[in-house]
């Protein structure tokens, strides 16, 4: 149900982009879409990314070691048990 809920807001969305951008035309396209680029290269949105990436990856790095911590408790807890 979630699926089909999530699947059916996606297409309303896109349904809506495509009515609105059909009747705003090709000259709001571009001001929309100069807004988006500067919004992008913005050096605090980008400093912000930086961050972003950063605490990404020492996330994935701490759930890593952590993932591996629990790995070899679990093979050791298994050894003890079927031995």
């Amino acid at each position: 149900m979630k699926k089909v809920l999530c699947f059916l807001f996606i297409a309303s969305l896109g349904f809506a982009a495509y009515v609105l951008g059909a009747k705003a035309g090709k000259t709001r396209y571009k001001e929309i879409a100069a807004t988006a680029t500067s919004f992008w290269n913005d050096p605090q949105v980008k400093k912000a990314r930086v961050r972003a990436v950063k605490a990404a990856k020492q996330a994935t790095a701490d759930a890593t070691k952590a993932a591996e911590k629990a790995a070899k408790k679990a093979s050791k807890q298994a050894k003890k048990r079927f031995s």
